[in-house]
């Protein structure tokens, strides 16, 4: 479980602050009229500020390279 934390920690967090910031978007903005999907339920704007804080944050999450060494290929023949 830590090396899946670990490995995902930029997802969770981003996930974390998004929620708490589309909730308060809801809060302090919101939608009076209840027509806008996004803005018209707390539910609905948490799980998205989740969702684009988890994708923001994750855009910064550096990928592995693997080392190709001397003599091999990158391919198989």
């Amino acid at each position: 479980m830590k090396k899946w934390f670990k490995n995902n920690a930029l997802y969770v967090i981003g996930g974390a602050i998004g929620a708490i910031a589309g909730f308060f978007y809801w809060q302090q903005v919101g939608c009076s009229s209840g027509t806008c999907m996004i803005t018209s339920k707390p539910l609905n704007s948490t799980i998205y500020g989740a969702l684009m804080g988890s994708l923001l944050l994750g855009m910064f999450k550096k990928e592995k390279k693997e080392v190709i060494k001397e003599g091999e290929s990158d391919h198989d023949v």
